[in-house]
């Protein structure tokens, strides 16, 4: 199938069933948005969130089980835990790893969000402003990596300024800022307007969008993301990101 094969209406109703389809609570169960679903408190939830969305790269399976281990070395408590932990109580996290995440990557990371939430008004503060949601990433970034870090940390959250996909930032902030009360994503940061996202893309979903005619770039990077963004807004211009379900589903649930 291309976009030649089908008109703009026969694509809208093709990425409009697989939305109604995949955009429901069971995709939660198997999906890293599961692990911010164990919290209800608004700071609990970007923790638990960023952190699983860091490290959401790689097998499923592994990817839950080592986000859980996270969860429970904080207690299953992550905002008290960042704002109030001691040198002493980040001695455990230096055995966490999760592919090349490692525990000195992952307590730098509580120690940044610390500076965040002490010092910088909070995650959802540094992504509020009128830019281009790239521009808002990168100030993020920015201030994520103000405080002394290892060099090697830096590759873990992603610079789209410098071409990068972003994809798992994308997928954290879809996580954060969609509301459109179907259960899965939390839509709890009103700054934000859906509008401003970007579609998160990896392999299955670039691949998906390539075959439907809804992405010509070969490389999965920014201007990927721009391109496949741009045309998902011909859609739904006030939530281009909710075919991300449709792309998502069709690649890993369908193998289309």
């Amino acid at each position: 199938m291309n976009n030649n094969q089908l008109s703009h209406e026969e694509m809208f109703d093709f990425l409009e069933a697989k939305h109604e389809l995949y955009n429901r609570p069971g995709f939660i169960e198997d999906d890293p948005v599961s692990i911010p679903h164990k919290f209800t408190k608004k700071e609990d939830i970007e923790i638990s969130g960023f952190l699983t969305a860091t490290i959401a790269w790689g097998n499923r399976k592994m990817i839950l089980r080592n986000a859980n281990r996270l969860m429970e070395m904080m207690d299953n408590a992550p905002f008290d835990f960042v704002l109030n932990f001691s040198e002493s109580d980040l001695k455990p996290f230096e055995s966490f790893v999760h592919r090349t995440f490692n525990g000195t990557d992952c307590i730098y990371f509580l120690k940044a969000l610390k500076y965040i939430y002490t010092g910088k008004d909070g995650m959802e503060a540094l992504f509020t402003g009128n830019e281009d949601m790239k521009e808002l990433i990168f100030r993020f970034r920015t201030a994520f990596f103000e405080p002394e870090h290892p060099g090697r940390t830096e590759k873990h959250v992603a610079n789209p300024v410098k071409g990068s996909s972003a994809k798992r930032i994308n997928m954290f902030l879809r996580w954060m800022v969609r509301d459109d009360g179907r259960g899965v994503d939390f839509g709890i940061w009103k700054s934000i307007k859906p509008s401003q996202l970007y579609c998160p893309l990896d392999v299955h979903s670039g691949n998906i969008a390539r075959r439907i005619g809804l992405l010509t770039r070969k490389q999965n990077d920014w201007k990927a993301v721009a391109e496949l963004t741009e045309n998902l807004r011909k859609f739904d211009k006030d939530d281009p990101v909710k075919y991300d379900f449709s792309l998502f589903g069709l690649g890993v649930n369908e193998k289309f």
